[in-house]
């Protein structure tokens, strides 16, 4: 090598698209040429800047930097970089470059974190995917700052080498100082979920509850305002059984990709809940943005549930985006730089009203509503959508007398046990982390009696239902022969699953 152009660092570093891990090697050369920091390889604004912050850092740790031209690659060029978490591979490759540190420390060095002014190095979002993207990479030393090091040290087979400053990440480096490991975060289950025994009257829709919660249905709630759909809509994670290990890390990737999640945060096995505001955009929900789209609550609620609260309030363009995603388990968005896939593998629970003034059908109050607003409201539920609801519920207002009662349904707990029986039925028979709602039909006909098929296909075709309905109920079948603790599906399974899927006032314009 000509000495003249001094040393050629490479330090590893990690970007992400979407939840996909890929890696980058920051490439820092010094040679002759007029003073300054030329930084290529389509760094977006925030890793433009990391050369001032870089700088700053450097100087204020008591370390030179380079009166010659610095030239920054981040190879692969073609690859766009966002984020602040090339900081610190960058600091890193300028002192090996000015021979600040000895050439060979960054034989096998990954790193990733932001840096302050002060040379403290601080988590950036996404500390969890990168640490997982970093290790299925072929990492096996990962230099993260300290406070993200809980959450970087969850991915297994990965050394996670916590540094507060840059002055340590020097010493450590350069021998000076051991290396420190990192505890993992703590993996906690909250308890701290709604009673479903505080739902008054509402029979028929608590066993809706427990046949969503256990087979993973997608449950619509109509009716009029003050019968507890919401609330009953809000008990149902309660009923969920925990995540495992796997499935927990990669939800708390996604909410540290969305920068929802704190680096010393426990890891929750608990299905997270979104319940996003009618008001929300197509972006929000699915995802999207400038740059690298971000996930929106579809993604955020992924292994767990999306409540849509006030459902027809939604716009009618923005319902329908979630057709496909649903029908796939992931969330697809392409862009002119990049095309991302998240998971989206999700309950969605919807509560809606049958009319803009709510009281539609009801026997307590008349609706006020102008038929052709009851139209247009309607309208915004296209039909495939509310096909893709299996169980379809009409609630009625609450009687005095089921208020004033004591509580008549069973808690929580003992439903989710039945729940918790039942998913674990379909792991043993389809795979674990499978559900019923995932099953091909052709594989659950032959858990299905001839006599209940005939009946499902005779009743559906009567109501002149589509075949997405008749695949929809038989699982529903499936997970009622299940709480049954049937072998195989009858025709009391198939009567019960096809009172779910009656027509309501919302499919009835």
């Amino acid at each position: 090598m000509n000495a003249a152009h001094g040393v050629l660092a490479t330090v590893h570093g990690v970007t992400l698209v979407g939840l996909d891990a890929r890696p980058v090697r920051v490439e820092a050369s010094v040679g002759p040429g007029l003073p300054g920091l030329r930084l290529v390889g389509l760094p977006d604004a925030a890793v433009r800047e990391a050369g001032d912050r870089v700088r700053t850092a450097l100087q204020r740790s008591g370390y030179s930097w380079p009166n010659e031209r610095l030239v920054v690659n981040l190879a692969p060029a073609d690859l766009p970089k966002v984020g602040t978490a090339f900081d610190l591979p960058l600091a890193i490759a300028i002192l090996v470059a000015t021979r600040q540190l000895p050439e060979t420390v960054t034989a096998g060095t990954w790193a990733c974190g932001e840096l302050g002014l002060d040379g403290a190095v601080r988590p950036t979002a996404g500390q969890l995917p990168i640490a997982a993207g970093a290790r299925d990479l072929g990492a096996r030393r990962l230099l993260v700052p300290e406070a993200a090091a809980p959450e970087a040290a969850l991915v297994p087979d990965l050394h996670v080498v916590p540094v507060a400053t840059l002055a340590e990440v020097v010493a450590v480096l350069g021998g000076q100082r051991p290396t420190r490991r990192a505890e993992p975060a703590d993996i906690v289950l909250p308890t701290d979920v709604p009673d479903l025994a505080d739902v008054r009257g509402q029979p028929v829709a608590r066993r809706a509850a427990e046949v969503a919660a256990a087979g993973g249905h997608h449950l619509l709630l109509s009716g009029p305002p003050g019968c507890g759909k919401t609330m009953l809509a809000h008990r149902l994670q309660g009923l969920l059984p925990p995540l495992d290990l796997d499935a927990a890390r990669e939800v708390a990737s996604i909410h540290s990709l969305a920068g929802e999640r704190a680096p010393d945060e426990p890891l929750s096995c608990r299905p997270p809940l979104r319940e996003p505001h009618h008001s929300v955009s197509m972006a929000g929900l699915i995802g999207g943005g400038s740059g690298v789209p971000r996930p929106g609550e579809l993604v955020l609620a992924h292994q767990g549930l999306l409540l849509l609260d006030e459902l027809l309030e939604i716009p009618r363009q923005v319902l329908d985006a979630l057709r496909q995603p649903l029908e796939r388990g992931e969330v697809v968005i392409t862009r002119a730089r990049a095309r991302v896939r998240y998971p989206c593998r999700v309950q969605v629970v919807a509560a809606t009203n049958p009319c803009p003034c709510g009281h539609l059908g009801s026997t307590s109050r008349a609706c006020s509503c102008r038929p052709d607003r009851i139209e247009r409201y309607r309208a915004r539920l296209s039909g495939p959508l509310l096909d893709r609801f299996d169980l379809q519920l009409e609630l009625r207002a609450v009687t005095r007398e089921a208020l004033a009662a004591p509580p008549d349904g069973e808690s929580t707990a003992t439903v989710a046990e039945r729940v918790a029986s039942v998913r674990g039925l379909a792991a043993q028979r389809w795979g674990q982390g499978r559900c019923n709602a995932d099953v091909a039909v052709a594989t659950l006909r032959r858990t299905c009696r001839s006599e209940a098929l005939a009946r499902l296909a005779d009743a559906l075709d009567a109501l002149g239902a589509s075949a997405r309905a008749f695949d929809r109920a038989l699982r529903v079948a499936r997970t009622l022969a299940d709480l049954d603790g049937e072998q195989h599906v009858g025709r009391d399974h198939v009567d019960e699953a096809l009172a779910y899927r009656l027509p309501t006032t919302l499919a009835a314009a």
